[in-house]
């Protein structure tokens, strides 16, 4: 849970998540209604929710955070995003360059390691898998090769939606996106296994590091990245 990391007393004025949103959005409005911050109808918390963070979005934002508040209460910015546009990402670093008092912000990424070092210094920084996620990994290690490449083909199936006047179709989640997510939870998973047992294999690190490299490049196919890895992880024998 990542509200172990949130300090109700001594709130950091900016926090990146690495995640999934769908996890994670809902215990960050938990916790502002700890802070007795009303989550529904109030325009002072505002939640986006995009597949690429643009250029344009990062000025919106710029000017949101200077319009003042509509009540003596904090101002929270929830942004989940898959990938953030260099050019985005460069004006941002003026956003958080000073904090804003009362000002917030919540920035979710499937990978902090996708974004410039010099933003995400100005973070605090969260890496919480969630239990979701873990089990997810875990059953993956266990199933038959067959069974794992069902699961990338389903894993990768892109997620679509309307946007609020419901002339335009969004996609939140790219195959690119969740593979990503998917391969950075894998390793984690793998990793504290090999922790318990003392044994490091780090053939399958090395393979998640191309993999990851390519999956960030245009054109590369997600499918056939992951199928990759799941080729490379030994099947367990019943």
């Amino acid at each position: 849970m990542i509200s172990k990391h949130l300090n109700k007393n001594n709130l950091h004025h900016a926090y990146l998540i690495e995640g999934n949103r769908d996890e994670i959005v809902p215990e960050i409005l938990k916790f502002c209604e700890d802070l007795k911050i009303k989550i529904v109808g109030n325009p002072d918390v505002s939640h986006i929710s995009i597949d690429n963070f643009k250029i344009e979005d990062a000025r919106n934002l710029k000017s949101y955070t200077t319009e003042k508040s509509f009540s003596s209460s904090k101002k929270i910015f929830i942004i989940s995003a898959n990938n953030f546009l260099l050019e985005a990402q460069n004006s941002l670093l003026k956003i958080f360059e000073e904090p804003i008092e009362n000002t917030h912000f919540f920035v979710i990424v499937p990978d902090s390691n996708s974004l410039l070092k010099t933003l995400v210094s100005r973070f605090y920084l969260i890496r919480e898998k969630t239990p979701t996620e873990i089990r997810n990994a875990e059953k993956f290690i266990n199933m038959s090769l067959k069974d794992r490449i069902d699961f990338v083909k389903e894993l990768l199936a892109e997620s679509e939606e309307e946007n609020e006047e419901g002339n335009e179709i969004v996609t939140l989640d790219s195959s690119r996106s969740k593979a990503l997510k998917f391969l950075n939870t894998l390793e984690f998973f793998l990793h504290r296994q090999s922790v318990s047992k003392k044994h490091f294999d780090i053939s399958y690190i090395e393979h998640f590091f191309k993999v990851r490299e390519f999956l960030r490049m245009p054109g590369s196919s997600a499918k056939t990245l992951m199928e990759s890895v799941a080729l490379i992880i030994p099947v367990l024998k019943n």
